[in-house]
């Protein structure tokens, strides 16, 4: 089975490859080459689902039938940001902003409302489309995000947000105990068992 990777995170199609090791798991730009989707929906479900769309119709032109193809959608929300940056956070700071100007712009929200720390969760939505249909699931991680940076390991905002039942951030955690519990990690567990059914 050919499963098509919405993504040119290597970290994400890495990880695809030790979940489905009897499958094929590809990159779609391997197949396609560079195609620029603008996430514009307001929803990580709405952004996931068009990725992955997207890359399927695409497929299909160059007559990939029996094929499947996956995407994810992930973000961190403030409920007292009026759950911002939401969809937006990896362009919070603006387009083709870096991390470290994302997590300033946050570390700046936070401290004009005086705050240290405040409750938070990130989000994932996986999309699967399969045959013409759309599936998709969900994943959460809570706890409190930070008005300063801590740790190194990780990637956007993981510095500055301890997950609930930790004192550390995900910045200071190992990736291994990340993964036990983390938003992503609990979205693929859900998207497992979808193919599981569909395969």
């Amino acid at each position: 089975m050919k499963i098509v990777l919405a993504s040119a995170n290597k970290g994400k199609i890495e990880e695809f490859k030790k979940l489905l090791p009897n499958d094929e798991v590809v990159a779609f730009s391997e197949i396609l080459g560079k195609i620029e989707i603008d996430e514009d929906r307001d929803t990580f479900q709405g952004n996931a689902i068009k990725k992955a769309q997207t890359i399927y119709d695409e497929l299909q032109k160059k007559d990939f039938d029996d094929v499947l193809v996956i995407s994810d959608d992930s973000g961190i929300s403030v409920p007292v940001l009026d759950n911002a940056p939401g969809v937006y956070s990896a362009r919070y700071a603006g387009l083709n902003a870096s991390d470290k100007e994302n997590n300033e712009k946050l570390k700046t929200e936070l401290n004009k409302l005086g705050l240290e720390k405040t409750p938070a969760f990130y989000t994932a939505c996986i999309a699967i489309v399969y045959k013409n249909e759309v599936y998709t699931v969900h994943g959460w991680m809570h706890g409190m995000v930070l008005n300063k940076e801590i740790g190194t390991n990780g990637f956007g905002y993981d510095p500055m947000f301890i997950p609930n039942g930790y004192d550390k951030t995900l910045g200071e955690l190992d990736e291994t105990v990340k993964k036990e519990f983390s938003h992503r990690s609990r979205a693929l567990k859900l998207a497992m068992k979808i193919l599981e059914v569909i395969l």
